[in-house]
């Protein structure tokens, strides 16, 4: 039997420790060389050295110490049941949780709180708030989750961060007011502490009560309802929560157990980072502080009728597991004479990304680390000099991609599959490559309007009632989610009687806002579509050009002013008049290698966006 290693050992302790913390006997911890994470009591985290320096073992302990923390003093059906539905308060609200039952360990054990230290440092290296020149680069919540930090620990805020919290701390006190000081009672009570966190989010203007809080208040506000009433109110608004938080909490069970064999777990392990915002590093959302929501642009004349009808759908929402199923069988036998094509550009990429990732070095410097392949000159000739060598500094930015798909009734046949599949491969590929990758489509619920044109029938047929039909906009796959766990949702593409009208302009807004509201440093958007969009209601009681005009109106706005960076593909129709970064093909079995010739130029291309 193999004598354990140094490094075995202290696996096994740092696993004991972290099912003492836990108070969870079946913890797991695995070594990662991927960014750390955990999916219920299994944990990953980074692989120290085989010496076992000291500052990868507090790295490995304070990960595995904040997970296990989160095991013991973290509630996750309470936590999603009032989470703020906007993204940049989501973010925050998952942010100063995280802070929350860290500090109840680095209030209580000394070497927790410098473990803890260690992983915050970790995750400061990638944080954009690290590298924030201005205000309106400053991620609100990483900003939040240290001045929260601060009042919680004592801990002052990490020099690296200090800079860029400045920029918005005064803003963020005189806006809270007392807030933050509020959150130090209740660090023990989950529940007081989260209702105290979506009020500041509310004063900071990150969100807005929900319907029922504005109801509870009006209650609470009025002397005249009676305290029973009031009370059996309460009592119903809490039966009502619990199912809601049991069906979340099984739909989550059920999408985790479905299709994961033990081999296809172990095998994702080096993919998957945990679910979106579960330990605050994929719920960075950087955004302007002094303004909480997207800009959008200004001086469009467009708008619509009304967006009470619209649906923002995950694709598997649309229909049945076994549908589903089947519908990705088929998207499978279309590929059949492409895969080696596409596959073979994939590779190709893939190369590109990481080499832009490898590691280089300047040899026969005059300090650094020792150059070992250049000793024998030293052996052969003692009075020569050792030899060094320095790293060079890759900037390789973090990015996240985008594929918006054209999901309207002109999309039917061959093009749809093309795109479908060529989604699937690039997903694919740039998770290998350690770039998110997100799928959405669009289109509308109905064909020459849906319930929005029969409400302006009811309402008169006002004159230039803008758009007037009901949207869809389908999530395929989220930017954090595992390529594995959302292949299937691509097969929902081939459904018969999906793909309907395109409105394209506020399709790329919906994208837009998405990514912008992500950490990454570069984000793309690359559009698959094949012409004008069209809504025959809408442009039958509109002046002409109606949604064209929208269209080019948000292009000039993305390609102009906004940190994204815009490119489109063609499909049979010329794009080109409508993006400035644009490619046309005629024949859809040129799609794939055109997404990957696309996308390599782009990762390649270092001027960037330009900006007015």
């Amino acid at each position: 039997m193999a004598e354990e290693t140094p490094l075995d050992k202290f696996k096994q302790a740092l696993t004991g420790a972290s099912r003492a913390i836990a108070k969870d006997a079946e913890v797991e911890v695995a070594w990662s060389a991927d960014v750390p994470g955990a999916s219920g009591n299994r944990f990953r985290v980074p692989l120290p050295g085989r010496d076992l320096p000291v500052e990868q073992v507090a790295e490995a302990r304070g990960f595995s110490d904040s997970f296990s923390l989160k095991l013991r003093h973290h509630n996750a059906g309470l936590h999603a049941q009032n989470a703020p539905p906007e993204p940049v308060a989501r973010a925050c609200y998952d942010a100063v949780e995280l802070v929350r039952y860290e500090a109840l360990g680095s209030n209580n054990y000394d070497g927790m709180r410098e473990n803890l230290d260690a992983a915050l440092m970790v995750r400061m290296q990638t944080d954009p708030i690290t590298r924030a020149q201005k205000s309106n680069e400053v991620p609100l919540q990483g900003a939040l989750a240290l001045l929260v930090r601060e009042k919680l620990t004592g801990q002052a805020i990490p020099e690296v961060a200090k800079a860029g919290v400045s920029m918005v701390q005064e803003w963020i006190e005189d806006t809270v007011g007392g807030g933050i000081d509020g959150l130090v009672d209740n660090v023990n009570d989950q529940e007081a502490f989260q209702k105290l966190a979506l009020d500041m989010l509310r004063d900071l203007d990150l969100t807005r009560p929900t319907e029922e809080q504005d109801q509870s208040d009006d209650d609470d506000s009025d002397e005249d309802d009676g305290q029973d009433e009031e009370d059996q109110g309460d009592e119903q608004q809490e039966g009502e929560a619990q199912p809601d938080a049991a069906d979340a909490a099984g739909e989550m069970q059920e999408g985790e157990a479905d299709g994961d064999t033990e081999a296809e777990m172990q095998g994702d392990e080096d993919f998957e980072e945990g679910e979106p915002g579960e330990d605050g590093d994929a719920s960075n959302a950087p955004t302007r502080p002094n303004r909480p929501h997207a800009d959008i642009p200004e001086g469009l004349d467009y708008k619509a009728f009304t967006e009470k009808f619209d649906e923002e759908i995950l694709a598997p929402e649309l229909c049945d597991a076994e549908e589903l199923d089947r519908l990705r069988a088929y998207l499978d036998s279309q590929l059949t004479g492409l895969q080696g094509v596409v596959t073979r550009l994939a590779n190709r990429l893939q190369r590109r990304l990481m080499a832009q990732q490898n590691r280089s070095w300047d040899f026969d410097q005059e300090e650094g680390v020792l150059d070992a392949a250049r000793l024998s000159r030293v052996i052969v000739s003692p009075g020569t000099a050792l030899s060094y060598k320095v790293e060079r500094d890759v900037d390789f930015k973090d990015t996240i991609v985008t594929l918006l798909i054209d999901n309207s009734g002109s999309m039917r046949g061959r093009p749809i599959s093309i795109a479908a599949i060529s989604a699937d491969i690039l997903a694919r590929t740039l998770e290998r490559c350690g770039v998110k990758t997100e799928i959405l489509g669009f289109t509308t619920k109905a064909w020459k309007g849906g319930q929005s044109r029969e409400a302006w029938l009811a309402d008169g047929k006002p004159q230039q009632p803008g758009r007037l039909n009901d949207l869809r906009h389908i999530i395929y796959k989220q930017a954090d989610e595992p390529w594995r766990r959302a292949r299937r949702n691509l097969g929902l593409m081939m459904r018969e009687g999906l793909l309907k009208e395109n409105i394209d302009g506020e399709a790329l807004l919906w994208a837009h806002s998405r990514l912008v509201y992500r950490p990454e440093e570069r984000r793309i958007l690359m559009v698959i579509s094949d012409g004008a969009p069209v809504d025959d209601s809408t442009l039958s009681v509109n002046s002409a050009g109606y949604l064209e005009a929208h269209l080019r109106g948000v292009i000039d706005w993305i390609e102009n002013v906004s940190p994204v960076q815009l490119v489109a593909i063609g499909i049979g129709h010329d794009v080109t008049r409508y993006y400035r970064r644009a490619v046309t093909i005629m024949d859809v079995e040129q799609l794939g290698g055109t997404i990957m010739e696309q996308l390599a130029e782009l990762f390649e291309d270092e001027k960037g966006p330009k900006r007015r």
